[in-house]
């Protein structure tokens, strides 16, 4: 199931690239989120947010397959203003992988996400894929909110 999701802010975007790249936004961004544990690592062009959450309001056809927390490792590799954008889930039979593309939009920026979502069950797969995009986009909600904030100094 593809995903494409824009996350706007008003700052440059070399300014939405260095809060991308710092482990203090990311710890925000956790915070927000709810995460139950959050480490994010910057080596070179590669950063690494590895984060449980809690599993909350999930269908009963999924709380087998969920369970109660969720850990995700989410891996940039950045090239300039674009990174390759890939998301383990270890022990759960979901994954994502696609881009996130920051670039110019009048006076700010647009941060997309474009993604392949997949759930690897059978007969239930596209329901799960379905849930894993609404979560994430629930997250990518709360990322923006963290990130406008950053940038405006707050």
């Amino acid at each position: 199931m593809k995903l494409r999701h824009e996350l706007t802010y008003d700052a440059a975007p070399e300014a939405v690239l260095a809060m991308l790249t710092d482990p203090a936004y990311w710890d925000k961004v956790a915070e927000a989120t709810g995460a139950l544990t959050s480490r994010a690592t910057v080596t070179g062009n590669k950063v690494v947010v590895d984060q449980e959450q809690a599993v909350q309001g999930v269908p009963s056809f999924a709380k087998k397959f969920v369970g109660e927390s969720t850990r995700a490792i989410n891996t940039y590799t950045w090239d300039g203003l674009a990174a390759a954008f890939v998301v383990e889930t270890p022990g759960k039979p979901t994954s994502m992988s696609g881009t996130a593309t920051v670039s110019a939009q009048g006076a700010g920026s647009v941060l997309t996400y474009d993604l392949d979502v997949k759930a690897s069950v059978p007969l239930i797969g596209g329901k799960l894929e379905k849930l894993v995009v609404d979560l994430t986009t629930e997250g990518f909600v709360k990322e923006q909110a963290v990130g406008a904030a950053w940038l405006a100094g707050a």
